[in-house]
């Protein structure tokens, strides 16, 4: 099946199932981004950041079902 193809399915879904596809892909790239970063990046890979920048690290700490339900609602506020 071709990207395409893929695509054309997707779009003859309905817009809950389309969602439930989203969150499941943004999932499944969150998850293999996090597992492409070495295991021993520390905060020392941040020291060439801005003071400021570098004091903000940390600030806020969401799981990614969080982040996902939150851009989820910001998309549907939008859109709707």
């Amino acid at each position: 099946m071709t990207l395409q193809e893929l695509q054309n399915q997707a779009l003859q879904l309905p817009i809950s199932d389309r969602w439930r596809l989203v969150q499941s892909l943004l999932s499944s790239i969150q998850q293999e981004t996090l597992l492409s970063i070495p295991p021993n990046t520390s905060m020392n890979s941040f020291t060439n950041l801005d003071p400021w920048t570098q004091s903000l690290i940390g600030v806020i700490s969401l799981d990614a079902e969080e982040s996902i339900e939150s851009y989820v609602d910001y998309l549907e506020e939008k859109y709707s």
